[in-house]
């Protein structure tokens, strides 16, 4: 087999909105991130438009080469566009193909996928706290259970040689840093300054994240209200001053090739 090349593997941001706020206005889009790692296409966490940005997008995604879906959790900005994106994963269902990757409360007894739409996928499969899934040419690693309000994992996974980890919603505590070890971290950061009884990281936090784990680049999404008045793009530059790190944020469209 021959060896890949850098431009095998590769991340795209389909959406940076985090929040409700965010979301609803569409200040920032809430597609989700895919991702291309050798042969295998990965979708995580198809927010509202998901299907649309795949469009809109250059050059354009198309999802019926996606391999697998992962919902980090349940909550719609995360999961809301994950019907139809099985469907276009399958041809409507004509082709029975792909992983869906969930934690168990996305299935209970107000599940997210439609029964209907479990049919057409390949696979539904449960996602357990510090476990390692492979596909094809993927493969990641589920973190233990974050702290938020619905069932919520971190994802760790290789990219070529590239370790990167996804640090979904959750309130900061004491430990957290030590799950997400990597070259490269993608954080969700929707809050600017504490919001006491909210379970989501803030900036304050992020920066407390970064100094401990030092990782060769971290890249700043999932943007709430706050974050966007203080502008990410300036708040990531005052963070690479402060700490001496690689720190961007990102941009709707944004792609990192690896």
């Amino acid at each position: 087999m021959s060896k890949q090349s850098k431009s095998d593997y590769w991340l795209k941001f389909l959406g940076t909105a985090g929040a409700r706020f965010v979301m609803i206005r569409q200040l920032r889009a809430s597609g989700g991130l895919w991702l291309k790692s050798g042969t295998t296409q990965v979708l995580i966490d198809p927010g509202p438009g998901c299907l649309v940005r795949c469009s809109s997008v250059r050059p354009k995604l198309d999802p019926t080469g996606l391999n697998a879906i992962i919902l980090t959790h349940r909550h719609l900005d995360h999961a809301n566009d994950i019907n139809v994106m099985i469907e276009a994963m399958t041809e409507g269902g004509f082709k029975k193909r792909g992983v869906v990757y969930v934690p168990q409360d996305a299935l209970g007894d107000d599940p997210v996928i439609y029964k209907y739409a479990r049919e057409f996928a390949g696979k539904i499969e449960v996602l357990a706290p510090q476990t390692a899934y492979h596909l094809g040419d993927f493969s990641f690693e589920t973190t233990a259970p974050l702290r938020h309000p619905s069932m919520t994992y971190g994802l760790k996974f290789m990219m070529g040689e590239t370790r990167v980890c996804l640090l979904s919603d959750t309130e900061y505590f004491e430990g957290l840093e030590d799950m997400f070890a990597c070259d490269v971290l993608i954080v969700n950061v929707v809050f600017f300054e504490p919001h006491p009884g909210i379970q989501h990281l803030n900036f304050g936090d992020v920066k407390k994240i970064v100094e401990r784990l030092t990782p060769q680049k971290t890249i700043l999404t999932h943007f709430g209200l706050t974050m966007l008045k203080n502008h990410p793009h300036v708040l990531a530059r005052q963070l690479s001053w402060e700490t001496g790190l690689n720190v961007a944020a990102a941009t709707d469209g944004l792609k990192v090739e690896f």
